[in-house]
């Protein structure tokens, strides 16, 4: 018997076998590649994967949760289960020589922005990633320029990733129901970024600066690291925001940065 769902842990488990079903049909695994599932919860889709690949591993925070997993898997094949945070877990360990991961997962919703950054850092060894998450945080993550849900997240997963929105899942298919309609999205990491930036930390930092105060200008928000002609040098109005830029814009306006230090 799975103990009830813990609050902490953001824990809401899928049970809703329809969807369950379609979850593991876009993924499409097959034997023989790396998988990494993050919080496998009461092994909605542990079970079904394990099935197909006859190898599974798992990162799950719940100490009560991975051991009554092994349990449960004990006859469907291996599963090398990490009880781990997530967040601080080195999925670059996992990567195997000639063979990029494959990552998947209903992530707790509490702390999925965190989370996707930390997944980022690890794009050059992953091959694509397919999450259930809040309807909310995909519609940012797949936002397009000058929409309301534009914003830093979306420019830093576009500036890594493929970003796809696959289709939506209603409350009712989890224990608890949560208060919220959820999304699977589906992120592939570019083998060769379309926009790369001399300095990725200066990206970051172009972004979060830029966003920072969504209602003010580009003149206000990067005043500190550019003045007005260097925006302009980069064939942007410095009256216009940050939501109106696409990702090869703040890419552009990283580089001058970089080339000014």
């Amino acid at each position: 018997m799975f103990p009830q769902p813990r609050k902490r842990f953001g824990q809401n488990f899928l049970h809703d076998t329809y969807v369950i079903q379609r979850i593991i049909q876009s993924f499409a695994p097959r034997a023989g590649q790396s998988v990494v599932e993050i919080g496998a919860g009461r092994g909605a889709l542990t079970l079904p994967l394990l099935e197909i690949l006859g190898q599974l591993t798992v990162v799950e925070i719940d100490r009560d949760l991975a051991s009554l997993l092994q349990q449960a898997c004990a006859k469907l094949g291996e599963l090398r289960l990490y009880q781990a945070d997530a967040l601080r877990f080195d999925f670059g360990e996992l990567a195997q020589a000639g063979q990029s991961l494959r990552i998947i997962g209903n992530l707790p919703y509490n702390i999925s922005t965190p989370l996707l950054f930390h997944l980022l850092s690890f794009a050059p060894v992953v091959s694509d990633m397919l999450f259930m998450l809040q309807k909310e945080v995909v519609d940012r993550m797949t936002a397009e320029p000058d929409s309301a849900d534009y914003g830093r997240l979306s420019v830093a997963l576009q500036y890594r990733c493929h970003v796809e929105k696959l289709f939506n899942v209603g409350a009712g298919s989890f224990t608890p129901a949560p208060k919220v309609e959820s999304s699977i999205v589906q992120l592939i990491p570019y083998q060769t970024l379309p926009y790369p930036a001399n300095d990725e930390a200066i990206f970051q930092r172009v972004i979060t600066s830029a966003f920072a105060q969504r209602r003010k200008t580009l003149r206000n928000n990067l005043k500190s690291l550019l003045s007005d002609a260097q925006i302009q040098q980069a064939e942007i109005d410095p009256q216009i925001r940050a939501e109106t830029l696409s990702v090869a814009d703040f890419v552009r306006l990283a580089n001058i940065v970089q080339a000014s230090i």
